[in-house]
């Protein structure tokens, strides 16, 4: 590991002053300093955000928003009654990731900021384009099998490992970011960027800029007596996903009214196709309507023949999340969150 310059401002003020290009914000550190042993990341300078208190809260709004601190730990979010009542899927999709001691480490924003998974991007010695621009795509020629389905250019086929971050799509959060030329906000449709010819911009992120919050509507509160996340993977604990999807259903007299629906692990951002979630409207839940909508979000993936396996399992995956929502959200998260070993059957318990 090379050496840097370590700083740890107080105030948002001062993070913000003491930004260079070069620099790297540091929250949990689970996924930087990683990369930072690996020599993938290098910075010139970290910059420690755990000393700015209030980062730190999660708020209700009297509208029944939330607005959730960046440095709000994935275990204390899971874990908050309030959140959970509201937003089940959100904590499901939180408890599926990684290990007890890493959730209590791991921030919002952090999650929000992970990079990929695959690892070619984590071989220094490998071509990789995320990694150093013009270097080339090894990853597109091998037997990878963490690549992307969907969105995925020449120059990378890499995708997001994000649990966290697929429910966040599906229920359409706001990012509250903070820059030198002051706040503003970004559609979490929008905060993600596909690799296209340039995949070293993972984020619409300025230069400089932090994210200081996470904002979720009370209209995305309406889905939580009809919401699921499901993660298919290696193993139970402790594994990234091979396949998942955030579900979200608004029902009315047995009929869906409004659906929601994102698939993770199939591309660089999570993945929402308008036209498949629109299928779901003014129709009563049954498998048939799910599979037909599953393969409508999964138009135009591609794979190599090796993992043409994967367009099954995620079109299968999603059909899945989403007769799991229409049952209905369990009134306890269940024992093993967001497997498919958990239990399946809800009892309307949530707002």
């Amino acid at each position: 590991m090379k050496q840097f310059d370590y700083v740890q401002p107080k105030t948002m003020d001062e993070a913000l002053a003491s930004w260079e290009p070069g620099a790297a914000w540091l929250g949990g550190g689970t996924n930087l300093v990683d990369l930072m042993k690996l020599g993938v990341a290098q910075p010139q300078r970290v910059i420690d955000l755990t000393r700015i208190s209030d980062l730190g809260k999660i708020t209700f709004q009297q509208d029944g928003s939330v607005r959730i601190g960046a440095m709000v730990s994935n275990a204390a979010l899971a874990r908050h009654v309030a959140f959970v009542q509201h937003f089940p899927m959100v904590a499901e999709a939180l408890l599926s990731g990684a290990s007890g001691q890493l959730r209590n480490m791991a921030t919002v924003a952090g999650n929000l900021m992970q990079r990929t998974r695959c690892a070619y991007f984590q071989e220094e010695t490998a071509a990789c384009n995320r990694r150093t621009p013009g270097a080339g795509c090894d990853a597109r020629d091998s037997d990878e099998e963490m690549r992307a389905l969907l969105g995925a250019s020449p120059a990378c086929v890499a995708t997001n490992p994000s649990d966290f971050c697929v429910p966040l799509a599906a229920l359409e959060a706001q990012v509250e970011v903070r820059g030198v030329n002051g706040t503003r906000q970004i559609p979490f449709a929008e905060f993600h960027l596909l690799p296209g010819d340039n995949p070293a911009r993972e984020t619409a992120l300025e230069a400089g800029e932090l994210i200081v919050a996470l904002h979720l509507s009370a209209e995305a509160a309406g889905f939580a007596g009809h919401a699921r996340y499901l993660k298919v993977r290696d193993r139970t604990s402790f594994a990234f996903a091979t396949t998942a999807a955030a579900a979200a259903l608004r029902m009315e007299d047995g009929i869906i009214a409004q659906g929601r629906l994102a698939l993770g692990a199939v591309a660089a951002r999570p993945w929402r196709v308008a036209e498949a979630e629109a299928l779901l409207v003014g129709q009563a839940p049954d498998a048939v309507l799910f599979a037909r909508v599953a393969e409508a979000a999964m138009a135009g993936a591609e794979a190599p023949a090796h993992l043409e396996w994967k367009i099954d399992l995620t079109r299968r995956t999603a059909a899945r999340a989403l007769a799991m929502a229409a049952a209905g959200t369990p009134a306890r998260l269940p024992a093993l969150p967001a497997s498919p070993f958990g239990q399946q059957n809800g009892d309307l318990a949530h707002v």
